[in-house]
């Protein structure tokens, strides 16, 4: 029965750690509860470990505390609507980077063969020589590029 129960005591002092690297010091600010000294993340590691020695939840534990303290003891916040655009932000920067990347692309694409059919128009030449300058500098289709199971 010993080593049963010093098993248990192991596997809920595991759980208490794990909850309490997940919230952020009061008085720290930059430390969890669980590596900060200071009175209050000693306070709050004997509050975890009595609530998990009652039997509570990680979810109902962390729901205590944020009521208690605010969402900002929590490492990482809930998503909500007021949150979503610091979660999403990065995803939207990054799209918003790719379209303005792909855009210049295309435009210096296409910019380069406009310039020169530009310069062609004031330039005297056979219809020969007119034929062969166009069909030099006439962009090429698009080539049909194959990406996994698609063509495209």
């Amino acid at each position: 029965m010993d080593e049963e129960a010093a098993k248990k005591a192991q596997t809920l002092e595991a759980r208490a750690r794990s909850i309490s690297q997940n919230v952020r010091c009061t008085e720290c600010g930059s430390q969890s509860i669980e590596d900060s000294q200071a009175d209050v993340a000693i306070l709050l590691r004997k509050l975890i470990r009595d609530e998990v020695r009652a039997g509570k939840t990680d979810k109902e534990i962390f729901k205590k505390l944020e009521d208690d303290f605010g969402e900002t003891v929590l490492y990482v916040p809930r998503f909500d609507m007021q949150t979503a655009a610091i979660w999403l932000s990065p995803f939207m920067i990054a799209g918003a980077a790719a379209g303005v990347w792909a855009y210049q692309k295309h435009r210096h694409k296409n910019n380069v063969h406009i310039m020169a059919l530009n310069l062609l128009r004031g330039v005297a030449l056979t219809p020969r020589e007119r034929e062969t300058m166009l069909d030099i500098l006439t962009p090429p289709p698009p080539q049909r590029r194959k990406w996994g199971f698609f063509n495209m």
